[in-house]
């Protein structure tokens, strides 16, 4: 419903607010704004300039009927009120009608990650000599290593790392730049493409560090297939791999290698340091995981499908070591007993006091 065709009309109040925005948002952030707009004018009829607040609640409707995702129709409101936000300020109007339409509830997911044992895999399945495969090397290396984002693996220019003092200079959105430290293994990948594999590739001249077999610019497309083959060449799942998925990997492990929260927002790159926040319940989730399948207190109950009780052979063979009576299960606790159990209700109770189950 929002795919621009080449008869969409030019409202000059859209062009102006895309003008004006340009300055402060990424290209393609502009270019979503303007299919966003372009399709909320197509549903007027007319200029987006003057529309009403029933206008906007109508255009949501149908974007809620369209089955889109909560957090697309977000995005096209947020492309709204920023919009009618531009047209009061510049005296054009006195009101924003998308101020306070209601939004959907967003659910946020955790991030998939790789485990450091598949991160390997990915990387050890470019290894090779040609000028393709050192350049496969130090683009998975730069993902993993450093947590860029695509753009801004594919926006390096050939400065922007420093293998000697091992950082490298990305810019992410809105243009703000940073810095990122990377490991010996990632500045020695880049020193060998750089080397032995960019001159065999750059047939133009290219200022960029990443190129394609046509000696132009790698894409985004580009970087995406490259891990596709690279992870079905891991024994990886090939759909599941992307660059942002390293990029999730990247964050989780060094949380779950003991850095600090704010270290890594600044790594990643985040305005906000919720957004970063989010890679600590994958941690925690990862380490509940663990805990449950190593650690013996934690370990299930074996429920029975006749009689709906719990039981498992270590409680069975504790049982027997204290001189219990195998029949009498009251009160045992899911990991069989103990001085120092943590779980509240695990003590057995008083014998003289009925037991009373669910």
């Amino acid at each position: 419903m929002t795919a621009r065709t080449p008869e969409t009309k030019r409202h000059p109040e859209v062009e102006a607010f895309l003008a004006v925005a340009a300055a402060r948002l990424a290209p393609r952030t502009l270019d979503a704004y303007r299919r966003d707009l372009d399709g909320f004018a197509r549903l007027l009829g007319r200029s987006p300039a003057r529309a009403s607040v029933e206008d906007v609640e109508r255009f949501l409707a149908s974007l809620r009927a369209a089955g889109l995702a909560g957090s697309t129709i977000a995005r096209r409101t947020a492309a709204l009120r920023s919009f009618f936000r531009h047209q009061v300020l510049v005296g054009a109007r006195g009101d924003n009608p998308a101020a306070d339409v209601q939004l959907p509830r967003r659910t946020r997911k955790l991030p998939r990650t790789l485990s450091p044992g598949e991160a390997l895999r990915l990387i050890e399945a470019a290894n090779g000599t040609t000028p393709r495969s050192l350049r496969d090397a130090a683009l998975v290396e730069l993902l993993y290593g450093a947590g860029l984002r695509v753009s801004e693996a594919v926006g390096l220019e050939r400065g922007d790392v420093d293998t000697d003092q091992r950082l490298v200079r990305a810019v992410g959105k809105g243009g703000k730049e940073r810095i990122v430290p990377i490991a010996r293994q990632t500045a020695e990948a880049v020193t060998r493409y750089a080397s032995r594999g960019r001159p065999h590739l750059d047939r133009r001249h290219r200022p960029e560090l990443f190129l394609n077999a046509k000696g132009g610019a790698l894409t985004r497309a580009g970087a995406f297939l490259i891990l596709r083959k690279l992870a079905e060449k891991a024994g990886l799942e090939p759909e599941r791999v992307h660059p942002h998925l390293l990029r999730h990997s990247f964050a989780t492990h060094l949380l779950e290698g003991g850095a600090d929260l704010r270290s890594v927002q600044e790594m990643l790159g985040h305005a906000d340091l919720a957004t970063t926040e989010l890679y600590t319940h994958v941690s925690d989730r990862r380490r509940r995981e663990l805990y449950f399948q190593a650690h013996p207190h934690a370990r299930r109950r074996k429920v029975s499908t006749q009689t709906g009780q719990a039981r498992s052979e270590e409680h069975d063979r504790r049982s027997a070591h204290h001189h219990r009576d195998p029949h009498d299960r009251r009160g045992l606790p899911d990991d069989a007993g103990g001085p120092a159990e943590e779980r509240a209700g695990a003590e057995t109770p008083p014998e003289d006091l009925p037991i009373v189950r669910a």
